[in-house]
């Protein structure tokens, strides 16, 4: 790639995230987007830059050209917080309701990986539990689940199509849910997974991987949560430590 076209691409790359935080937070209210001439004033940029900007944003899912139209939002993002512990519905409460289908949930003998995260001893049995969870009908997530057999077992009893496993775990505990310490990354949807999700083979997903505690410290919960990425966008508000807090490396 020569260095104009590779200058261009930059810029285009720029421009589609800017566009792309518009889009998510609603800057946009009327789904289509102005035209490429204005777009290209708004942000300095030639109309060829604006163009190829657009198009990695229709190649994400994000938007789309309609002949006689223009480029229209192809469909709404969700925030999902990163500074709250929450369940999916509480977090998506103001957008519609969040439905559970269990696709699968047995007592198993759990690999070492899982006995450890959950402080088990050996020969311990948990309850593994797999569960597809749609917005307003849209699947949004895949849910495979690991709960300590105390909390988990009065699960088979509750209802959990149309509630989060918080809730009830808080319920059936009587303490509250405390802390969760969380990883993040992109993966690829396996084609098991895109079938479930609705999305093509290797379309980007939201991998979060997320152990839960009791408010007293206990690990209850063990998740892997697959994310549809062309739907649901992680936010935060991060705040930088003083040294005197003692809280640097």
């Amino acid at each position: 790639m020569g260095q104009v076209a590779r200058r261009r691409a930059d810029r285009a790359r720029q421009v589609a995230d800017l566009l792309r935080r518009q889009i998510v937070h609603g800057g946009f209210p009327q789904v289509r987007l102005p035209p490429e001439a204005a777009l290209a004033r708004e942000f300095g940029a030639s109309r060829n830059t604006v163009r190829d900007a657009l198009r990695l944003l229709r190649e994400e899912g994000l938007v789309e050209r309609c002949p006689g139209v223009g480029t229209t939002i192809a469909g709404e993002k969700y925030p999902h917080g990163l500074h709250r512990l929450l369940g999916l519905a509480e977090t998506l409460d103001e957008h519609g309701r969040v439905t559970n289908q269990v696709r699968t949930m047995t007592l198993i003998e759990p690999p070492p990986a899982v006995r450890a995260r959950l402080g088990l001893p050996p020969g311990e049995p948990v309850v593994y539990l797999e569960r597809l969870r749609s917005l307003n009908g849209l699947p949004l997530s895949l849910d495979l689940t690991y709960l300590v057999r105390d909390a988990g077992e009065p699960l088979f009893d509750a209802d959990l199509t149309n509630n989060d496993i918080f809730v009830l775990l808080e319920r059936i505990t009587g303490s509250p849910l405390g802390t969760a310490e969380l990883t993040l990354e992109a993966v690829n949807a396996d084609p098991h997974t895109a079938a479930v999700l609705a999305v093509p083979r290797g379309a980007a997903l939201l991998m979060v991987e997320r152990l839960t505690h009791l408010a007293d410290g206990r690990p209850v919960d063990l998740e892997f949560i697959r994310f549809r990425g062309d739907r649901l966008t992680m936010r935060g508000q991060l705040d930088r430590a003083t040294q005197e807090e003692g809280r640097w490396p």
